[in-house]
């Protein structure tokens, strides 16, 4: 990729936005979708010229106030109320990384010249971006129909000169400042919002859009550490191999279990641990079916990444503006059903990571195939690895809760004009704490892995060993009691460093 993104030139793929965020790629519009934009807003301007006709949220109310007529001369002032009235967010600030991800999704919609949006307003967003001026966003308040009203309304206040920001300092940290104090010196005018921005602005799945990339991105990773973490525990475990022989799982060829189970192969391969004589006929299944749990997840991930992939490259708000067909269709896109399901979906995939490292931890320390009780020299006098265990399961069990389907419920608003909404933002939010969830009970599972195969005689493979030696960079072997909940903290730290080759996701 190139130093500068051009909205526009391609498809946007999962891969681009992590390679645009994480390397701080600045964007910019084609000349293809300036083209575009510029010819949208102009028929809209000549339609609303030519006929008086009401067209929904353009020169009338919005919502069940679709019915009452805004006259010519308030059409500005019709949009800018929509962005105020509309901006009542609640609950934890939206983070940063999220947050510049909604405005990377919102201008990428706004640029297939079906918006009629100004130039100047995508390039505001645009700029925005590119400096890191992140507005100050909350995470409750959206339905995830007629689109992620309120979170989106907090993103465009900004355009306004209202509301607050996040802007980078130069010790590499934020400061937050009121927007009016920062137009001054950015050398901005406010937005004058002509009619139906307000409503391109806020219609649109982006808040919910941004966590599910994120929760995607962040899952492919899991998912592979997950292999990699499971792998550990199995030789710290003493656990068989022939369980991943590909033979068997070419008679059951799900992707996603052929992908884990080849991953574990490659992974043990040259381990000493796997050539000594084995006491034991069989593993639990927490060892044995990983190929068919963790596969399982994988096979969830490309279901979703495939949905988010057509939904991060489509228009949203609505009235959508067709001005080769001269149209201005009243639909739904905006509507999250599609984003709401899959990422429930999702959350209940991803737990099932977190459910099954649980186990493998639980049986690593419980005294069983030659290793200590607890995991630690002196049971009894030390507590050792049992207490993580207990934080791992506590984990678990708000991940089942939390993955009660949002998507499954509704409820009535606007008068009844909008009586079916997705619930996709609450989908959004718990699927962000599920992924998070999950990073730490994998870093309690390695963190337990690590210690137990100290005490094998032999050794795993050379991928398996230097994995291990990296990480003991960071984690000290446990001789007796100490504060764990650093040990952890590193360990978290630890896989959020790992860089993992895109062709292992």
């Amino acid at each position: 990729m190139s130093e500068i993104y051009k909205i526009g030139e391609s498809l946007l793929s999962l891969s681009d936005i992590s390679k645009i965020i994480s390397e701080d790629i600045k964007i910019e519009l084609s000349s293809k979708s300036e083209i575009k934009t510029l010819e949208c807003r102009e028929y809209l301007d000549v339609k609303m010229k030519k006929s008086d006709d009401p067209i929904y949220g353009i020169n009338t109310g919005f919502g069940s106030l679709c019915n009452h007529k805004i006259l010519e001369e308030d059409l500005g002032k019709l949009q800018k109320n929509l962005v105020v009235s509309h901006s009542c967010g609640m609950g934890d600030e939206v983070p940063h990384e999220i947050v510049k991800i909604m405005l990377l999704l919102k201008i990428q919609s706004l640029s297939y010249g079906h918006s009629a949006v100004q130039l100047v307003t995508i390039n505001r967003l645009i700029e925005m971006f590119n400096k890191n001026i992140l507005p100050l966003i909350f995470q409750q308040g959206s339905l995830g129909a007629s689109g992620d009203l309120a979170p989106l309304a907090h993103m465009s206040l900004v355009l306004l000169g209202m509301g607050k920001v996040d802007m980078p300092n130069n010790k590499g940290c934020f400061d937050r400042k009121n927007t009016s104090d920062i137009m001054e010196e950015m050398g901005w005018d406010v937005i004058q919002l002509k009619s139906k921005e307000g409503l391109a602005l806020l219609n649109g799945t982006q808040f919910m859009g941004a966590y599910g990339v994120w929760s995607l991105l962040k899952s492919q990773k899991l998912s592979y550490l997950s292999d990699l973490i499971g792998t550990v525990s199995l030789e710290a475990f003493d656990g068989r191999s022939e369980c991943f022989d590909e033979l068997i799982h070419l008679v059951r060829p799900h992707k996603g279990q052929l992908l884990t189970a080849k991953n574990i192969r490659g992974l043990l391969e040259g381990s000493e641990i796997q050539k000594q004589d084995k006491d034991h006929v069989q593993d639990p299944y927490s060892f044995r079916c990983i190929p068919q749990v963790h596969g399982a997840t994988k096979d969830v991930i490309s279901h979703v990444k495939s949905i988010f992939t057509t939904e991060i490259n489509s228009v949203t708000d609505n009235p959508t503006v067709f001005p080769k067909e001269d149209k201005i269709i009243s639909g739904g896109n905006f509507h999250g059903q599609p984003l709401a399901m899959s990422m429930d979906y999702l959350a209940l995939a991803i737990s099932e990571l977190g459910s099954i490292s649980e186990r493998r931890t639980y049986q690593l320390i419980s005294g069983l195939r030659g290793l200590p009780a607890f995991l630690v020299a002196e049971p009894g006098l030390n507590s050792g690895m049992m207490i993580p265990q207990y934080t791992a399961a506590s984990i678990v069990s708000q991940n089942k809760q939390l993955c009660t389907p949002a998507s499954s419920d509704s409820i009535v608003s606007s008068n009844g004009q909008e009586d079916h909404v997705s619930m996709g933002a609450n989908a959004a939010t718990k699927l962000y704490k599920v992924v998070e969830n999950v990073e730490r009970v994998l870093a309690i599972e390695l963190m337990n892995a690590v210690q137990a195969i100290a005490f094998r005689n032999n050794t795993s493979s050379v991928f398996i060993e230097n994995f291990i030696d990296t990480y003991r960079n960071e984690v000290d072997f446990l001789n007796e009691d100490r504060l764990l909940h650093t040990d952890i903290q590193k360990s978290v730290q630890f896989l959020q460093s790992l860089e993992i080759d895109s062709d292992l996701l």
